[in-house]
């Protein structure tokens, strides 16, 4: 019997973009037939990312880019460095420009050292950002697949 691939996509949202993209990437993954749970960081009960193979983390980026509190209470909660995290985020240009863009995400990225580049998006992913999450989770999906 091949058991099924999982993921988990844990985000934290304020505005509801991030969300948006989190179900997105969820409704992407079912389509590609794997079993998908979602996390409301800062809500939802803690969870144990090695019950996983991919763990998607979401955020925005905070004050001058910062990592919101919650993402970082996760973090702790998690307790470890797993290697199976993804990072997506969004973002305003319009408050700190390029500079603070997605800023929580690039730090996230180095964080856990990830394999996968960061998924950043300007504000929601509606319109012609909703291919660039596409794209992005085509390029996770493929790298994973070629190391499995």
């Amino acid at each position: 019997m091949v058991s099924k691939l999982r993921a988990i996509i844990a985000y934290l949202s304020y505005s509801g973009n991030t969300e948006e993209v989190a179900e997105l990437m969820e409704s992407k993954l079912k389509r590609e037939g794997i079993s998908v749970d979602m996390h409301r960081i800062g809500i939802d009960a803690p969870f144990d990312p090695e019950s996983y193979d991919f763990v998607f983390l979401g955020t925005f980026t905070w004050e001058m880019g910062s990592t919101p509190d919650e993402v970082k209470d996760l973090i702790l909660e998690i307790g470890y460095k797993p290697n199976n995290i993804a990072v997506f985020g969004t973002g305003d240009t319009q408050f700190g420009g390029d500079d603070l863009f997605c800023k929580a995400v690039d730090k996230l990225v180095r964080f856990y050292d990830s394999k996968w580049t960061a998924l950043k998006i300007e504000q929601s992913p509606r319109g012609s950002q909703e291919e660039k999450v596409e794209l992005w989770l085509e390029g996770v999906l493929h790298h994973a697949k070629s190391y499995a």
